[in-house]
């Protein structure tokens, strides 16, 4: 068995993981499954330029927030702002502090300085504007897709103007009310403010596509393409705020649905951009249904790995990532029947395996599921192995 896993290990490079996979995918996801350790974002930024450089991937996007990602694309392409003032500004989650994830930047910035806007790298955050605690606003969004349309299309066929916008939205602070998260009656979500909102942001989105062929002639692509995500961040953000408010038993996995969708349907846009690299967590790229307890809850719901798998087929690949040991987390040595264990006996310090392949190695012998005395390091479920293109093993993470 040892020399049959053995035989499936390959460094962690952008030819061999290629050679995985029938053909280059549209979207190359990337899992990690925990946030935060630079070893991870430091094997991440070495595959990514590897593609760059090799296979002529162009995108990279992050497991965050897809408005404040504009912040740091601005950056890379043209140098816009500090790079203390875009890590601050443009990644959420407190992850703008993360060396591997400065480093990032900073090589993006400077691969694309001097080079024409058709070669450049570009950069996106692929989750919607939500934190564990609650959601943003949908101001930004609402009031960016109306400013772009009213520039360019006949003030009679927006649904409101400006002003009537700003009153239906009022103070920020209602939406980002964090007690909303645990208590439907402090959302705004399903009030009737929102409730005309939600029919304006359908209503914007619709103009936007309607008068395609116009804007065709008058905006670039870039605006263009971003006038489409403020139309699915607004109706997305004002969607997840409805489902904030209901008392149902359904409420939290509504929200979690909508939260995936949203990242769904961020990453297919960055798909139709061009061949790209995903980052985030494992969980939120695999093919499988998603699973969690809330409050002594099962829930369960599709990832936006899995959304977007069915959409593209073969043009998503999905390489999750397993580690041996978090020692500084408390994370040891796996034990050996657990499929951490079968891989911490390789010599590899980290490798990419073909998991098909070892799932037919292993045949009807599963290994045993590994559990972590840390909440924040969720291990690879040996059950989902024949179901992903390749697996990334980190033997310690120091």
């Amino acid at each position: 068995m040892a020399t049959d896993i053995k035989e499936t290990a390959r460094a962690v490079e952008a030819a061999a993981v290629m050679g995985l996979l029938p053909g280059r995918p549209r979207l190359l996801a990337l899992g990690e499954p925990t946030h935060g350790e630079e070893a991870l974002l430091d094997l991440r930024n070495g595959l990514f330029r590897q593609l760059v450089e090799q296979e002529g991937y162009r995108t990279i996007a992050l497991e965050t927030d897809c408005l404040m990602g504009l912040v740091v694309d601005d950056h890379v392409t043209s140098g816009s702002g500090t790079l203390d003032e875009v890590m601050e500004r443009g990644i959420n989650h407190g992850w703008g502090g993360f060396e591997g994830n400065r480093e990032l930047v900073r090589w993006m910035r400077a691969y694309n300085d001097g080079r024409p806007a058709s070669e450049q790298l570009r950069f996106a955050g692929a989750d919607g504007p939500l934190e564990i605690t609650g959601a943003a606003s949908p101001r930004q969004a609402l009031t960016a897709l109306h400013d772009f349309l009213s520039a360019r299309v006949d003030p009679d066929l927006l649904p409101c103007t400006a002003e009537t916008l700003d009153r239906l939205l009022g103070s920020d602070a209602r939406w980002t009310e964090p007690a909303a998260m645990t208590d439907p009656a402090e959302s705004v979500g399903r009030s009737p403010e929102a409730g005309e909102l939600r029919l304006i942001a359908d209503d914007l989105t619709a103009l936007l596509e309607e008068r395609t062929p116009h804007l065709l002639a008058t905006a670039s692509p870039d605006d263009r393409d971003r006038a489409h995500l403020y139309g699915r961040t607004a109706t997305g953000l004002l969607r997840y705020h409805y489902w904030m408010a209901d008392t149902s038993p359904a409420r939290m996995t509504r929200l979690v649905s909508v939260r995936d969708h949203m990242m769904a349907a961020n990453l297919l846009a960055v798909a139709d951009r061009g061949p790209a690299l995903v980052f985030a967590h494992n969980s939120r790229l695999q093919r499988e249904k998603s699973s969690m307890r809330m409050s002594g809850k099962p829930l369960q719901w599709w990832s936006a790995g899995a959304l977007v798998s069915a959409r593209l087929g073969e043009r998503y690949a999905f390489l999750p990532t397993a580690l041996g040991t978090i020692r500084h987390r408390g994370v040891d040595t796996p034990p050996p029947d657990t499929l951490e264990g079968l891989l911490h006996a390789l010599p590899e310090d980290r490798c990419v395996i073909d998991a098909p392949r070892l799932a037919t190695a292993l045949g009807g012998t599963r290994p045993t599921p590994r559990e972590s005395p840390w909440f924040g390091y969720a291990p690879f479920d040996p059950a989902h192995l024949s179901h992903s293109d390749g697996l990334v093993f980190v033997k310690d993470v120091r």
